[in-house]
């Protein structure tokens, strides 16, 4: 019998509130993100049945940051098929998600998908296949949560392209390997514009659903193979939370990935996806109140990927 997830939603949200998160703070080194009301939260669970549930500010859009480069993976999959691994490792990296360091001993070559290097790396594969590569991310999560007005949000956009310069730092590394096939600076113009895309939580659950349903959207379209939907998961799972991926399996114990925005998305593969937002970090940079809600929820329906 499926789980009464309103009043578990209604619950955790009761007690986020009652928790206190001090040492977590918003992202500040983006300007426009350390803006944001850092007691702002959200918690969507869209069932695979179709289904909804959710809680807190679940209509208020937001920066979804690396959240974004789960959909650009699957952007760069769909075009380059298994050429895209020959680009991109499937390993987690132990490092910061901004880091220089594993790029530079492994030659360019970036350590997963996931970290800023691996996705700059996708969003330069997007960029040599589509003709509008600062579009495409925001227009492919608009076919899958069925909202065709997801668009990036240029205050964003512009904060982060004026405090970009280690993005590019790693982009021009890569470029000196030999490991970037266009321009820098027009990549990573198409990277900062997709992790600027602006969406809610509610949006979020809807877009991740094909994760959790063999690789159908929620309007009935094949988004990847189920085999393809198996492979995301594994990588969100082993790579999705930078490097607090370990603690966030032992606790919470689901295939998601975070952004600098606050977000997570998540999911348990056959029965939903699930979207938590709150803007306070932890030291990796993952969502403190998000992680503690997710947390809960798998606790209370008993459930998780292990």
């Amino acid at each position: 019998m499926r789980a009464d997830y309103a009043s578990i939603l209604a619950d955790i949200a009761t007690r986020i509130k009652q928790r206190d998160f001090p040492n977590a703070r918003n992202a500040d080194y983006i300007p426009a993100l350390a803006a944001v009301p850092s007691d702002r939260f959200a918690l969507v669970i869209r069932h695979v049945s179709g289904a909804e549930f959710a809680i807190g500010d679940a209509d208020i859009a937001f920066s979804i940051q690396s959240v974004s480069k789960v959909f650009a993976l699957v952007l760069a999959l769909r075009s380059c098929g298994d050429d895209l691994w020959q680009a991109v490792r499937r390993e987690p990296s132990g490092s910061a998600f901004n880091s220089l360091i594993l790029l530079e001993q492994e030659e360019g070559i970036p350590r997963n998908p996931f970290i800023n290097a691996g996705a700059i790396r996708v969003c330069d594969m997007i960029s040599s296949r589509f003709a509008n590569p600062d579009r495409s991310v925001a227009e492919f999560l608009g076919r899958l949560c069925t909202n065709p007005e997801i668009r990036t949000d240029n205050d964003v956009y512009l904060s982060e392209d004026q405090h970009g310069n280690r993005n590019r730092a790693i982009a021009y590394l890569m470029k000196s390997f030999g490991k970037l096939d266009n321009p820098v600076e027009s990549v990573v113009r198409a990277y900062f514009k997709q992790c600027a895309i602006a969406m809610t939580a509610r949006e979020l659950a809807r877009a991740t659903l094909f994760l959790a349903n063999q690789g159908v959207g929620i309007d009935g379209t094949q988004i990847l193979s189920a085999s393809e939907a198996r492979r995301i998961n594994a990588l969100m799972l082993t790579c999705g939370m930078y490097d607090g991926v370990g603690d966030f399996a032992f606790s919470v114990g689901i295939p998601a990935k975070s952004g600098v925005g606050g977000a997570i998305i998540g999911v348990i593969p056959g029965e939903f996806s699930v979207c938590v937002w709150s803007p306070r970090l932890d030291g990796s940079g993952n969502s403190a109140p998000g992680i503690a809600a997710l947390e809960m929820l798998t606790d209370a329906i008993g459930r998780s990927v292990f």
